[in-house]
């Protein structure tokens, strides 16, 4: 199927690997410009290495509203227009304390928010959409306090935002994952280094394995593409199930 993405202009926050990554590879598979942000240089310079032609980057902590504005508009720019924005943030604030919930809040949230503020006039042009990564943590209850209520709050700004902005022909939508496996990424330390903990988690997928990048991107590129062009509010769990375990 072709998605329609070919020459329109994507941006990823946290882009620089797992999820984010993929999601990138995807877009650029379908013909799609790509611009990501990521917090070190280090790492954007090894994930736009992987991506190669058509893909551009920029050092951004999404926490810093002021940074985060000034790279949503410079790339839609460099990007000769923006068709979609992926918001993939995440502080990972899995303590339940002021740590914890203000890496939550900042990224997670303020983070999604903030880019999606700074993008909507670049969208309105396009009639383009927003995708919001958030977690099958902010679904139900999670162990992890603080990383599933901002998922959750994710999730009922996707509805929010898809109702604000439908009278500007702007699409919103959101993508759950379950428990992902990439190199470099938590379950991959958790499993050589918690594997109680990786192997009781995993057991409850109906599958019986761990999902993989690639799998949340391919939904992902149809989420933000005209194929799915009356599709908006809406959140879709990419988890092989395991939010029914």
């Amino acid at each position: 199927m072709d998605l329609g993405l070919s020459g329109k202009g994507v941006i990823v926050t946290g882009g620089t690997r797992g999820i984010g990554l993929a999601i990138a590879k995807a877009c650029l598979a379908e013909g799609a410009r790509v611009s990501i942000c990521g917090r070190g240089a280090d790492s954007l310079d090894a994930a736009l290495a992987q991506l190669g032609d058509g893909a551009q980057g920029a050092v951004c902590d999404v926490s810093d509203a002021d940074a985060l504005a000034a790279y949503i508009s410079k790339a839609a720019t460099d990007l000769g227009g923006l068709f979609a924005l992926v918001n993939n943030p995440s502080g990972f604030g899995g303590t339940d304390d002021e740590d914890g919930w203000r890496k939550g809040i900042d990224v997670d949230l303020m983070g999604v928010v903030r880019a999606t503020w700074a993008a909507a006039p670049h969208l309105e042009k396009t009639a383009g959409s927003v995708l919001n990564i958030s977690s099958i943590s902010g679904i139900g209850p999670s162990g992890s306090i603080p990383y599933g209520a901002v998922k959750a709050a994710v999730i009922q700004l996707t509805q929010s935002h898809a109702v604000r902005y439908a009278r500007q022909r702007i699409r919103v939508n959101c993508i759950a994952p379950g428990s992902i496996e990439f190199p470099g990424g938590t379950w991959e330390w958790r499993r050589y280094n918690e594997p109680d903990g990786y192997f009781s988690t995993r057991d409850t997928i109906p599958f019986g394995r761990m999902g993989t990048p690639d799998e949340v991107a391919r939904v992902a590129a149809f989420l933000i593409s005209e194929a799915a062009g009356w599709v908006t509010g809406q959140t879709v769990a990419v988890d092989g199930g395991q939010n029914f375990g």
